[in-house]
């Protein structure tokens, strides 16, 4: 078990990285913040300690997106129907922002995580590789073929 020190740094640390990850699976504000909760009290029961800042930030990135996808597979999310699909009030991200958000949230699953990491977290894609266990090809394929989806329904060429 971690620390009250411990839990606190990686909330500074984290916690904006992990929200946005959950968002970008979830698309609901309060599906988010259960699993980032659950990813919080994950970390404060694991015992064994990380070789590096970097390990734990892969840690984390990994750990999030399993929970988001074990969340969304689950039986509770299957079949419970939100009272309000659409909350009034709620704003997440900029005007500027909503139209490239929306492009990436439709992405598929396979194309959110390697855009969000790439352009979001900073990582290469032979990081990528690493933190998702694919090929090094593999990822640039996935960026490449993202990045050309992104431009058809952002309707420019000027995307990168």
């Amino acid at each position: 078990m971690k620390s009250d020190y411990e839990i606190n740094s990686a909330v500074e640390k984290y916690a904006d990285m992990i929200r946005r990850i959950c968002l970008l699976h979830l698309k609901n504000y309060h599906d988010t913040e259960d699993i980032f909760q659950t990813v919080f009290l994950k970390y404060f029961l694991y015992s064994d300690s990380f070789e590096s800042d970097e390990h734990e930030k892969a840690w984390f990135i990994r750990i999030t997106i399993n929970a988001c996808k074990d969340f969304l597979k689950s039986f509770y999310r299957r079949n419970v129907v939100p009272l309000d699909a659409i909350e009034e009030g709620e704003v997440l991200v900029s005007d500027e922002q909503s139209e490239v958000l929306e492009a990436v949230l439709s992405l598929p699953s396979k194309y959110k995580n390697v855009i969000y990491l790439f352009y979001y977290e900073g990582y290469t894609a032979v990081e990528i590789a690493k933190l998702l266990h694919k090929k090094d090809n593999t990822v640039y394929t996935l960026l490449a073929r993202a990045r050309n989806l992104l431009k058809d329904r952002l309707g420019g060429d000027d995307f990168e």
